[in-house]
């Protein structure tokens, strides 16, 4: 259901104020009234939907400073601005400056409502494109990135798409290789932080020494050798996201740190005791158990379950043999146009080969044996996999890749023949055989 716009006058006058509100609920337009900018920043949050009508004159906090803050949150947001009489040339150069329109005082309440009207139609349809365009960014891409036509990872495509557009934070779990960071920047490109930064750091690639100031940032002369001022990965993804991957690895005295961030929302420079305020969604990554490392002293169970707000399950390669090919021939397309040369034909040796691999390094190792293939070359390098007569047999291959996938079938429809064959297209009399055939 979409939620009603309204309007927000930012006017320190109770008596203006009383009056602007007057005028638009006469029109059945609602509205919300406050006295100062530093009041309406706290009232425009991440989604916001509405216009702001702001005098430009305010004590604390100007108009004009307002304006900048506001667009500095959302470019799309119109803001109105109310000038007095020696105002105008101002007015007009915050209108370069992205204003949506002003009125000079005093105005009638239909100037008021005019004015109010056409903003938030404007608003409603830039809210109505922006959504459209996020619902048709998924509907095209999601597949074209994350492929697979396995359950599993059809049922984490929708996760996806149902949680991306939302402020919680997320918690990937999965083997290395499984595509974690890709996962992450699709939960950032499908919501409505996508213009800002994609932020990604790998807490296991950073000396220990080095982390508080890469993650929190510093001041200059802070520490020996700062001799300038560090902007760190939480400051820099400010209204964007910010990817942790290998966040098993983070020390735990900056996680009491990092944990305070998210709790306060605000960050202190090493070297700084000034508060900056910081809106970013944290996407964390893992290969660990993170509830199991907290029993073990490992990691801090607060921070785990301020992280484990959503949880993305990201399954091993071999548990969806289904997906192996359809990735191979991705890889093998893209591999080709790089290296600029035919793709080679895939043979049964080779199709053999990558149906009974255990595939260690999962999605990755799979991309890797892709452009070796593009290349020409072995698609393993270990013995038996090689051709010098030891590959295994195509049909073994064949008979492996089919046992999971019926196996896999009958464990998601609890052992129910009659609906595993449904889901399969499969005749009852047809799987009957194979599930004796393979002992299943």
């Amino acid at each position: 259901m979409t939620e009603p716009l309204s309007v927000l006058i930012v006017e320190d006058d109770p008596h203006v104020l009383m009056g602007c509100q007057q005028a638009l609920a006469l029109e059945d337009i609602p509205s919300i009234g406050v006295g100062s900018a530093e009041e309406a920043l706290a009232q425009v949050g991440e989604h916001f939907a509405g216009i702001v009508i702001s005098d430009i004159r305010l004590p604390g906090m100007d108009g004009l400073t307002l304006l900048e803050r506001l667009k500095a949150r959302d470019r799309s947001l119109p803001v109105v601005l109310i000038t007095g009489h020696g105002d105008i040339s101002m007015a007009v150069q915050a209108m370069r400056d992205g204003a949506y329109d002003f009125m000079e005082k005093p105005f009638s309440p239909e100037r008021l409502v005019d004015v109010a009207r056409r903003a938030l139609e404007t608003r409603a349809l830039a809210r109505e494109v922006s959504q459209l365009r996020r619902q048709l960014a998924g509907r095209q891409s999601l597949e074209q990135r994350i492929i697979g036509r396995s359950p599993a990872i059809q049922a984490l495509r929708e996760l996806i798409a149902n949680v991306a557009d939302t402020s919680a934070n997320v918690l990937i779990e999965g083997e290395t290789g499984t595509g974690k960071e890709l996962v992450a920047r699709c939960l950032h490109d499908y919501s409505r932080r996508q213009p800002r930064q994609f932020v990604a750091l790998n807490c296991g690639g950073l000396p220990e020494n080095l982390f508080d100031s890469e993650i929190f940032g510093h001041e200059a002369h802070a520490f020996t050798g700062a001799g300038k001022r560090r902007i760190g990965k939480i400051e820099h993804a400010h209204q964007g996201t910010l990817f942790l991957d290998e966040i098993e690895s983070m020390p735990l005295n900056l996680q009491i740190k990092f944990l305070r961030v998210l709790q306060e929302q605000t960050l202190e420079r090493l070297g700084s005791n000034q508060p900056i305020p910081v809106d970013c969604r944290v996407v964390a990554a893992t290969k660990f158990d993170l509830d199991e490392e907290g029993r073990a002293g490992r990691f801090r169970s607060d921070l785990y379950y301020r992280l484990n707000v959503v949880t993305l399950e990201l399954p091993p390669l071999r548990d969806r043999r289904e997906d192996i090919l359809l990735l191979f021939e991705h890889f093998l397309q893209l591999s080709s146009l790089r290296f600029d040369r035919p793709a080679p034909e895939l043979d049964n040796a080779t199709l053999s080969a990558l149906m009974a691999h255990d595939w260690p390094g999962n999605v990755r190792e799979l991309r890797n044996v892709a452009e070796r293939f593009a290349l020409g070359l072995p698609v393993f390098k270990k013995s038996g996999q090689t051709p010098d007569g030891n590959e295994p047999r195509f049909a073994e291959a064949v008979e492996a890749f089919e046992k999971n996938l019926l196996g896999a079938a009958l464990e998601r429809h609890g052992g129910n023949l009659s609906q595993a064959c449904i889901a399969l297209g499969m005749a009852k009399t047809t799987l009957f055989d194979k599930v004796k055939k393979y002992g299943l």
